[in-house]
């Protein structure tokens, strides 16, 4: 790492198009953090300075900034909440060269050396998920819809391989360009192919829309609708009247009723207000994006940053724990819809 008066760190997340809902509330977590960590000495000694980039711009674009900024020696390090095609293409031209901290949920898999990916994966998330809902409800026909780019394809062949040996079956599935606002032919294909269950893998707005269209369907009271990427505010977009049947799974939400969350939620309202940026996963994993910059510091300073040789605890709500494996640890949570708020219904693992 360059040696410099602060610790300076590219933070990549959107502020415009499909993903842009989540802009507010992810500055806002990142912002909190690097607050605490500085009133705690910073990290190695250096205080955090953000340079805000955004994200949500065509990733090659978001790429070659990222690359300008470390050329020129603007950055120290990368946190990032993005679509994984942006991470695919900005790990194309900084890998290895400074630390990349990818925090929301991913896909799975290698993500290039020095490129921590700390957030939720299918087999933590989305499959225990499926087969929780698959048993609750007797569900054995689904139908998969996502956006067109990586992590939704991805994602969706993991279901494809879990549902092999099962009696559970996919009945169809769709991929949509972000920006998509009509959905008459998709909503054609999903009630042709009689589905008892819709896995959504849509992005921010793109979620809302269709989350909106569906609810007035007939369709709707017959489909159990589950996403990993309906939080807090997409929850609110959608609109209390078109939520009913709608389950989510994730590492975090705003009501966990843990002393930890408790702790988080009283700093974060404090700091913003209780009019501030609604509290949700993809938020909070700012929050711990940070604090994990400070942990990988502390264990590397005297080896290479890039492969840590211990599990490094993340400080953060969720009580997550990055594994030497390259994946977090931590505990998952089935919540449902109920007007603009969720209820968890299920623990589904503990770590």
């Amino acid at each position: 790492m360059k040696t410099s008066e602060s610790y300076r760190v590219g933070l990549f997340i959107p502020t415009s198009g499909a993903a842009g809902i989540w802009g507010p509330s992810c500055r806002a977590c990142a912002e909190l953090a690097a607050e605490e960590l500085n009133a705690d000495g910073g990290i190695g000694g250096r205080p955090i300075n953000l340079t805000i980039v955004n994200a949500g711009n065509d990733p090659e674009l978001v790429a070659r900034e990222a690359e300008a900024l470390r050329e020129s020696g603007m950055i120290d390090a990368v946190v990032g909440m993005h679509t994984s095609d942006v991470r695919e293409a900005i790990a194309d031209r900084i890998a290895g060269s400074l630390p990349y901290v990818y925090t929301p949920l991913f896909e799975g898999g290698p993500a290039g050396q020095g490129v921590f990916c700390i957030g939720e994966t299918p087999g933590q998330q989305l499959l225990p998920g499926l087969d929780w809902l698959s048993e609750r409800f007797r569900l054995k026909r689904w139908f998969l819809l996502g956006n067109d780019y990586i992590w939704p394809r991805a994602s969706h062949a993991a279901v494809h391989r879990h549902f092999r040996s099962g009696e559970r079956g996919i009945v169809g599935q769709a991929y949509l360009p972000f920006g998509t606002r009509n959905f008459e032919h998709v909503m054609e294909r999903i009630r042709r192919a009689r589905p008892d269950g819709l896995l959504l893998s849509l992005v921010g707005d793109d979620c809302i829309r269709f989350n909106r269209d569906f609810a007035r369907s007939p369709m709707s009271s017959k489909v159990i609708r589950f996403s990993c990427a309906v939080e807090e505010n997409t929850l609110l977009g959608i609109g209390a009247n078109a939520t009913d049947g709608l389950f989510a799974a994730s590492g975090y939400f705003s009501s966990l009723d843990t002393a930890a969350n408790g702790a988080f939620r009283e700093r974060y309202h404090t700091r913003f207000g209780e009019r501030g940026p609604m509290l949700n996963s993809i938020g909070e994993s700012l929050y711990e994006g940070l604090y994990f910059l400070q942990a990988l510091s502390d264990a590397t300073q005297a080896s290479d940053w890039s492969r840590p040789r211990t599990a490094l605890p993340v400080k953060g709500p969720r009580g997550a724990v990055f594994q030497e494996s390259g994946h977090s640890r931590m505990p998952m949570y089935l919540a449902e819809a109920e007007g603009h708020a969720f209820q968890l219904v299920e623990q589904l693992s503990d770590d």
